[in-house]
């Protein structure tokens, strides 16, 4: 049975037990701008946001377990929204900010469901059911994919020294990108990262001509020096991290750009070449193996061509609206079906350790969400999950890509 039809059961059985309760809080309404209609009546046969009935969407509410995420109250959601509502507000209100599946939501919608919330937040403790009642809840069907990204700590120094020989280099001087919608808006969205060559536009420079062919040395891009390669790759992937310095100091650094190249994940290309099992590929079954076999390293690491480049900062982590990151509540998204901005619930089982030590999935976690982020992997049904900083987090993210359920809110 599918995560899918699982979900279309609970739902049921949730649309079920509602009955017996005596339904929403009719709690007065808080102050809010004017409301808007639902952006549409009715969706077209195929639909992959579905719209739930108010009873459907006060069981949903009810399963809410904010505590999970380290919230003691849903005020503490307070800044995180705000955060979100300083970027939506730069948007052009009347353009649209999604059109999928027939659902069509301009940024001036997502600015409302923001504001809604944030007046709704005084009362929520009491009545999470309130939710039901102010906003629409549009399921997205298809098994949403859930990974894990966290803010990893690496042992660095500022300066080249003995233990510390691998470069963690700035955006290079060369490195160029063009808006394709520019040329065509066919492409809006797009980008092209490349340089000039002999007078003609290539690609950039892959991981393989930077780690291994040394090609970036001359341009004196070095920010930091780490300790081990395998380190930068992982601060890659999550595009951000803390440096850990000789002086018992640490210093944030934040993602500033990157080559363009497609990225290809390191898990699978060592689960092809029999590296490592299918139901073992995570961060730290991968650590664990260029423990054991270092020689292996630069080779097996540029088979991602994918690169990243930083820059050093006092504060941090901060997400693809420069605007820092709430654990447990912020995730990267595709904005094409989750927007920069975008208030939703999910539901998604969370690794654990057993007592022995070994990985499994525990009780479900299901809370507020927010759009604050993106990520060159995360693609259509796919949020990754900002867990955090320490060994709570890096386990998490090291071990999350299960199906969940989101639900997308929308002011009624």
């Amino acid at each position: 049975m599918t995560v899918r039809h699982i979900t279309r059961i609970l739902t049921a059985l949730f649309a079920i037990s509602a009955i017996f309760y005596a339904g929403c809080s009719q709690s007065p309404q808080p102050t809010v701008p004017a409301e808007v209609p639902s952006p549409v009546e009715e969706q077209p046969e195929g639909s992959r946001f579905i719209q739930l009935s108010e009873t459907e969407a006060c069981s949903v509410s009810q399963t809410l377990t904010i505590g999970k995420q380290g919230i003691r109250s849903w005020m503490d959601f307070a800044p995180s929204l705000q955060r979100s509502a300083t970027y939506v507000a730069k948007k052009p209100q009347d353009k649209l900010a999604l059109d999928q599946y027939g659902l069509q939501v301009t940024w001036k919608t997502i600015a409302l469901s923001l504001q809604k919330m944030q007046a709704l937040l005084p009362q929520l403790d009491a009545d999470p059911q309130l939710l039901a009642k102010h906003f629409t809840f549009y399921r997205l069907d298809s098994d949403p994919q859930f990974t894990g990204y966290y803010e990893p700590a690496l042992q660095a120094s500022l300066v080249k020294r003995a233990g510390y020989s691998y470069p963690i280099y700035s955006k290079p001087h060369d490195l160029q990108v063009l808006k394709l919608e520019k040329i065509h808006p066919r492409w809006k969205g797009q980008r092209a990262y490349y340089r000039i060559e002999n007078g003609k536009a290539v690609p950039y420079y892959d991981r393989k001509a930077i780690d291994i062919d040394g090609v970036l040395d001359s341009q004196h891009l070095e920010i930091a020096w780490a300790k081990d390669p395998l380190d930068i790759f992982f601060l890659q992937i999550q595009g951000s991290g803390r440096l850990l310095l000789n002086d018992g100091s640490t210093k944030h650094i934040l993602y500033a750009g990157k080559n363009g190249r497609q990225y290809v994940s390191l898990g699978r290309v060592m689960y092809r070449r029999g590296l490592l099992p299918k139901d073992g590929i995570s961060m730290q079954a991968i650590r664990k193996y260029f423990t054991e076999n270092p020689e292996n390293t630069y080779q097996l690491l540029a088979t991602n061509p994918s690169y990243v480049f930083f820059r050093l900062s006092d504060t941090g982590p901060f997400g693809s609206m420069g605007q820092t990151l709430t654990p447990r509540v912020s995730f990267a998204t595709d904005p094409s079906y989750l927007p920069l901005g975008s208030v939703f619930l999910f539901d998604v089982p969370m690794p654990e350790k057993s007592a022995e030590g070994t990985f499994q999935y525990g009780e479900n976690m299901a809370g507020l969400g927010l759009a604050q982020d993106t990520g060159g992997a995360i693609k259509e049904h796919h949020l990754d999950f900002f867990s955090g900083y320490g060994e709570t987090a890096t386990w998490i993210a090291g071990h999350m890509n299960t199906n969940g359920a989101v639900w997308l809110l929308l002011p009624k």
